[in-house]
């Protein structure tokens, strides 16, 4: 993201752009994902599990999440998941190739995802 400079008067000044919600942070961050592994992991209320889009980037999550829940984030860490093969009576069918995104908060932000689950 570039920073603008705008001049006023003969001085000079630096303006960051403001993160706003859009349709595009939306198509990144799918679905959260609550499971009993996520919940060991966010027990301290610091890391959070999202299943993000497959093209997304680490960047691209850090920004969506910022501008959804207004949190700081700390850290992303990504984890393809390949689908695994479940047989049936007839043929092999592979369940759906899944991106995880393993999202670190700042100390004191908090995201309930599973509260009043």
């Amino acid at each position: 993201m570039a920073i603008k400079q705008t001049k006023s008067k003969g001085t000079s000044k630096a303006t960051s752009p403001a993160i706003t919600k859009s349709k595009k942070h939306f198509s990144m961050i799918l679905v959260p994902v609550v499971t009993e592994k996520t919940a060991l992991v966010g027990q301290g209320g610091e890391c959070v599990v999202f299943e993000v889009s497959k093209k997304a980037s680490k960047l691209e999550i850090r920004e969506a999440v910022e501008a959804i829940y207004s949190v700081k984030v700390a850290a992303v860490n990504t984890v393809n998941v390949f689908g695994k093969p479940k047989r049936g009576l007839r043929r092999v069918v592979h369940r759906q190739n899944v991106k995880k995104a393993y999202v670190t908060l700042q100390k004191g932000q908090t995201i309930s995802v599973v509260e009043g689950v």
